[in-house]
Order: structure tokens, then sequence, then C-alpha cells
């Protein structure tokens, strides 16, 4: 039979189950976008630029078990998407990146978006595919889909030439997509050593990230047995429920809220499950760890990384973590309810929280009274995305995620610009669920325009602008040592003038008295399909623990050389003003 390439690939998306698209029209996609107006299963979405389109799809991946797809241009439309890509290639999230070729049967050179994408393209992708002939592009797709979803996941890109989409070759069959077959675990003897361990332990702990997503059942059967409190990491913030009496917070280091710290003081066994204890979850690495490390990954050569594991045990969370729950039945009968520890972990959440609703707003929006009026009115389903800056530590802070796999947010990779265009990905993908952004405004002037694309597709989606004219997280990390700020000052920004080009409505948010109406008011215009743009004069004037706590850290990780010309900079300019 003969089929054009566009059409083949589009068979093999079908086939893997890719719901949406994202990207723009181009010489050398338009075959692969007149193929996708034809099919049935799949909707192509129109972007302002490549780089939300790399976001988008990054969210399709995270809440939903579609793959995100991105369907561009090469070169130009390539290295506009290349961010969000190192988002997804870093944050393990899978990703399929297709985009068009130069002709390879013309015999020219310098065709138009003609560049090496492949590498390019290396550093930021587990595989990429260059397909030469009609009867490779379905297969070369299939594996591409199997790479990006195996192991710990992540973007793959294929190119397919613009003779090989637009001509017809001979293709011997049209196969159907049939998934490899899921691995057994083993480890039997790291399971029991495991086991021992978080028996004997007398204060065991767990500390839980986005590897442990979809294992939740088995976490919090493991920390009633054992009677442990639970930390995430910040993209694992909704892996644990917050309203479950044995959840301590983000973190547990010096950089962790204070209910973290206590509860994992006296910890002598850790539970370490989908984190690579990175820079951020481990509060700039002043986490202290302790020699007992059970440490359980997808993906091995997290192992020993920054901490030593004391048992390592590769592969799926779920798996694993089934097992070491049966192990644990076997080695000692369940701990009685640690009463003492659930009321340390919520005499301390009690605290902090008071220690912000007794700071001064002067006018502002104190940020724990916005968190917590937008948790009374948000169902726990309702799906939260945060950009990166410093509303990023205060959700982690002060907002309580209830609901499983509700929050997304750029980590690894740390990419500002990254939620307004997420929040696209995440409604699509969740129609019938609420969908808030929390967003800073340096991050929001970066990508506000994908509001845009919002309002074309009738999205309900509220965006809490977290404003105060400044990049505020590094801000505030220039004051200590630098006593001044250079370049993190933004001005105003009128947010309502946004609304007014994108279409989307506007609600004002300047004070603490309108929190109630506003919240309620910007509901239910998105309820009602409309983007709402929400201007918060956010109060940043109280530092989080994690920005206290890590910029701390990072200086004590300095030479005392460099400790010393630094601290007499600071006082030198204090002095001279």
């Amino acid at each position: 039979m003969k089929r054009t390439g566009a059409a083949l690939a589009i068979y093999a998306l079908e086939q893997i189950g890719v719901r949406f698209t994202f990207g723009i029209p181009g010489v050398q996609n338009t075959e692969l976008y007149d193929e996708l107006d034809s099919s049935n299963r799949i909707t192509p979405i129109l972007v302002t630029h490549e780089g939300g389109a790399a976001f988008m799809a990054d969210a399709v991946s995270r809440l939903s078990p579609s793959i995100g797809t991105l369907v561009i241009v090469p070169a130009a439309g390539l290295t506009h998407a290349a961010s969000g890509i190192g988002e997804a290639f870093l944050d393990g999230i899978p990703m399929l990146i297709l985009t068009g070729g130069v002709r390879t049967d013309s015999g020219r050179r310098y065709q138009v978006h003609q560049m090496d994408l492949h590498q390019f393209m290396k550093g930021l992708t587990k595989a990429t595919f260059h397909v030469t002939r009609h009867e490779d592009i379905v297969p070369t797709i299939f594996r591409a889909y199997d790479i990006a979803t195996g192991g710990e996941p992540g973007p793959v890109f294929v190119e397919i030439p613009l003779n090989l989409q637009a001509f017809p070759g001979e293709i011997p069959e049209l196969p159907a997509y049939s998934r490899p077959a899921e691995t057994r675990l083993g480890h039997e003897t790291e399971i029991a050593d495991a086991a021992a361990l978080l028996a004997a332990a007398t204060h065991p702990a767990l500390f839980v990230g986005w590897g442990a997503r979809d294992a939740y059942p088995q976490v919090g059967a493991i920390a009633e047995r054992l009677q442990a409190p639970v930390s995430t990491t910040l993209q694992g913030l909704s892996s644990f429920p917050a309203n479950h009496p044995l959840h301590a917070g983000f973190g547990f280091g010096p950089a962790a809220v204070p209910a973290a710290q206590a509860a994992f003081k006296h910890c002598d066994c850790l539970l370490a499950v989908g984190t690579r204890f990175a820079e951020i979850a481990t509060g700039s690495y002043g986490a202290k760890v302790p020699e007992n490390l059970i440490h359980i990954d997808i993906n091995p050569q997290v192992f020993n990384a920054n901490y030593p594991a004391k048992v390592a045990i590769a592969g799926d969370a779920r798996q694993a973590l089934e097992a070491l729950l049966a192990a644990l039945d076997a080695a000692a009968p369940p701990r009685e309810p640690n009463q003492a520890l659930i009321e340390l972990i919520r005499r301390e959440k009690a605290a902090y929280r008071q220690s912000w609703y007794a700071h001064r707003s002067d006018g502002k929006v104190n940020p724990a009274r916005f968190f917590d009026e937008l948790r009374r009115q948000a169902s726990d389903t309702a799906i939260t995305v945060l950009d990166d800056g410093n509303h990023t530590f205060l959700a982690a802070e002060l907002f309580p995620v209830h609901g499983i796999k509700s929050v997304i947010l750029p980590t690894d990779f740390n990419c500002m610009g990254y939620a307004v265009p997420a929040a696209v990905g995440a409604k699509l993908a969740n129609p019938d669920v609420p969908v808030n952004v929390i967003v800073g405004d340096g991050a929001f002037a970066m990508s506000c325009m994908e509001i845009l694309t919002a309002v074309r597709n009738g999205l309900g989606i509220v965006y809490y602008v977290f404003h105060d004219g400044e990049l505020s997280q590094i801000a505030q990390f220039q004051q200590l040592p630098y006593n001044r700020k250079t370049c993190t000052e933004l001005g105003e920004f009128d947010l309502e003038g946004v609304a007014a080009a994108t279409g989307a409505a506007f609600v004002d948010l300047p004070e603490d008295a309108a929190l109630a109406s506003a919240i309620g008011q910007a509901g239910a215009l998105a309820a009602a399909g409309r983007p709402v743009i929400v201007d918060v004069r956010i109060d940043y004037s109280k530092p989080t623990a994690f920005t206290a706590g890590a910029g701390k850290t990072t200086f004590l990780r300095l030479p005392l050389a460099q400790k010393a010309r630094i601290l007499g900079r600071a006082l030198g300019r204090r002095i001279l003003g």
C-alpha cells in the first residue's frame, strides 16, 4: 500500500493515544497539519510561541494518560521550544517532539531551516531520530514513545523530512501499537534489608517526590504502619496530601517549614521515594540525611549522587513500595498511633501560619490569608499550576494541597514563564476540573500572551498574578550580600491592559478585605469558560522559610575567604549607605 509520510505519522500518533498536538504550522510541517485536520482523535492547538507549546505539552503529560506532543517547524520552532523541552527533560516528563525537516531528495544545501537538529537536541532529550524511509515512520514513532515513557520519562525528538511527508511511499502494512510488557521488580534482598532497617528504626521518616505520585496508597500505608512523618519535594507537593495527620510539609532540612524540621529532627532511618535529592529539594544541600537511607527511584543514576544510600532499589515506586509493605508486614506489627508526633506536626503548622497572620501587610494581600481563602473556595481536585519565583515557595509552605497529582510546576530546569501556557495544557487535558495559576508578575510577563490560546479555545483558567513590581525571589537573595538590587525591579505592569489585549476577564485584588469576593468572582467567570487575570497586590516583605534557610546554607557552604569577602562588602555598603 502507498501512504504519505504525513499520513503515516498521524496514524502512529493516533495509535499511541495522542489527544492534542501543540505548535505553529510552517513550510516544513504543513503536510502534518493537513493530516491532523482530518484526524477524529487528535486536536491540533495553535499557540502564540513554541515555548508555550512545549509547556502545554508538558502539562498534558503530567496530568493525563496521554503524552504531550509538539508538531513544530525545525530550527526556529525547535529553538523556541527548547526551554519547555529542557524543563521536561530535567523534570522527568515524557514528551514527543515532531518536526519537519529539509528535503533530502533535492541535492540542495542552505535550505530554509537547515541545521543539525540532532546535535542541538542531543543534550535536551533521551533520544533523537531522523527518519529516511516511509516504512520507518510508524515504527520510529512507536519506538520514540516507548523511550519517552519508559524508565525515567523524558522528551524524544523525531525529524521527518518534507519530501517523506508530502510524497507517497510504499509500505508493507499499518502496524498496531502494543505496549512493552511491564518488567518485574526483583530486588528481594534489598527489599528485605529495607524492611529490617525501617522496623528497627526509632524515628523513621519518609521523603517523597514526583516519582511517588502514583503510589500514594502504598506511601500512606507505610507511613501509617510506621507512624512516620512524611515530607515532600517541591515537585512532589501533590504526592502526599497535606490534610493527612502525618504530613509534615515541604522539605526537612534547615530550609524546611518548622513542622518538617521538628518532625525529622531525630530521624534515624529515611525512606526516600522518587526524588534525586537535588538542590531545591534539599534546600541547597543543607538537609542532613541519616546513615540509614533507603532510596527508591526509577533511575539508578540518582543513587549516591549527593547522599550515600544504605539500600538502593531501582524500579517503579508503586511496585517497590508494594513489595516493601509486604516485607514490613512480615517483619514487625504495625505501630500504635503516635499522638505526640501528630500533635507536634499540628502545633508547629499552626504556629507557623500564625506567624504569617501576625505579619503586617500594610494594605497589601497577606500570602497566608490569600492561600487560606483559595483553599476554602477551591475543590480538593482543582489543579494548581505554579511558576518559578517567590510565589512558588509561598505556595509550597502556605497552600495545603489535598489532591494527589493536583499541582504542577517547573523545578530542576527552573524555567520562568511555565505557568501561563502549562495551565492551557492542564485545562485541555482536564476540561471539567478547575485550574488555578499562581504566578509572579515577572514570570507572567514572559508568556502572558499565551492567554490568547486560552481565549481562542474557551478555557476557563484563573491566573492569580502576584504583583509587586520585582523579581522578588532574586531580589530577596540580593538584599543581604549586596545591599542593593540589580535588574530585579520591574516597574509598573498594567495587568488590566493585558486582560483587554487578550480578551480575558480582569479582577482586582488590592488587599485582604477583597479576598473572598475577588476569588469568588474569578472562579465564577472561569466556570463560564473565560480566562481571568487577577491582580493580586501581594506582600512579599516576609521571607519564606525556604528563602531564609537556603540562603543561609548557601552562604555556609562557601570557602572561609569568600564568606569574609561577602560579609565585608555587605557591611561596607551598609556603613556607606
